[in-house]
């Protein structure tokens, strides 16, 4: 059986003026045999030559086969470019002469031309190849990786329950949970990020920072710098609100507090209780 969406060792079954038919048996039935156009037929090509290509439908939704490789194939995730909005959708670039649809009610955020978005490959009712953002249930739990180990993906969605969705490799399932802090991550952003757990079920728990004893350094450095752009004074202390301390420093409270701790230790600064200052040099 002819698998649209999918790459196949199919057979030259017959020849004509514009192509060559294909089919798994010489003796297949007509409705199992798919035209390769003539420009995509190799050179010097003879009935019953093997050729590997992938299916799909045409401007006049015929199945047609292609010798292209496409950017992705039937239940895979990739990156794709936005080539532009239509009535029923946006229409990405995959690398085939026909772009592929992305409908209205498979986007999960409005898409613009040439930004790119993951998407994963279905067959929608009609057995169309279509595109669709939600990617959830396509991506993979077999990943190679380890705790502590860094890798990089796509944040492709975030919830208030759960914590931000990432495709690491565009591929592999992952969570950054929600007291974890996002910083300026936004949904599209490519992030690096460090495995906290690899789960039973082979998902990943991401965070964006470091370890503890790493994370405070670099969060003392991130707050010193914050404070010598600002002329040396912060209007955050250890009695403001964690939204604000969040909106002013990008931290969390407790990881304000561990930084603004490791400074004063140094006596770097000085901590009231709603703002904190530089110390010069000299004191």
């Amino acid at each position: 059986m002819l698998e649209i969406g999918k790459r196949q060792l199919l057979t030259i079954v017959k020849k004509v003026e514009f192509g060559v038919y294909l089919a798994k048996e010489h003796e297949a039935d007509p409705e199992e045999k798919v035209l390769l156009p003539r420009k995509e037929v190799p050179e010097n090509a003879q009935l019953g030559d093997e050729i590997e290509v992938f299916l799909y439908r045409d401007s006049k939704d015929r199945m047609i086969a292609t010798v292209r490789q496409p950017k992705l194939s039937l239940g895979e995730v990739a990156l794709l470019r936005v080539k532009e909005n239509g009535r029923i959708g946006a229409f990405l670039d995959w690398g085939l002469e026909k772009d592929l649809l992305l409908p209205f009610r498979e986007q999960v955020r409005k898409v613009r031309p040439r930004e790119e978005c993951l998407v994963a490959l279905y067959l929608d009712k009609s057995k169309r190849l279509c595109a669709t953002m939600k990617v959830y249930h396509y991506l993979r739990t077999d990943s190679p990786y380890e705790k502590d180990q860094k890798v990089t993906g796509t944040l492709y969605e975030i919830s208030d329950n759960f914590g931000a969705f990432v495709a690491v490799d565009n591929c592999y399932s992952a969570l950054i949970p929600k007291k974890e802090p996002l910083g300026n991550a936004r949904v599209g952003d490519i992030v690096e990020a460090r495995i906290t757990e690899v789960l039973k079920d082979g998902k990943l728990s991401l965070s964006l920072r470091e370890k503890a004893y790493i994370q405070m350094n670099e969060d003392a450095q991130k707050l010193l710098k914050l404070l010598e752009e600002q002329g040396g004074e912060l209007p955050v202390g250890d009695k403001s609100s964690p939204e604000k301390i969040n909106e002013l420093t990008g931290m969390s409270k407790n990881e304000f507090k561990r930084a603004a701790g490791n400074l004063y230790r140094q006596r770097l600064i000085k901590v009231e209780e709603h703002k904190i200052f530089q110390l010069s040099s000299d004191k």
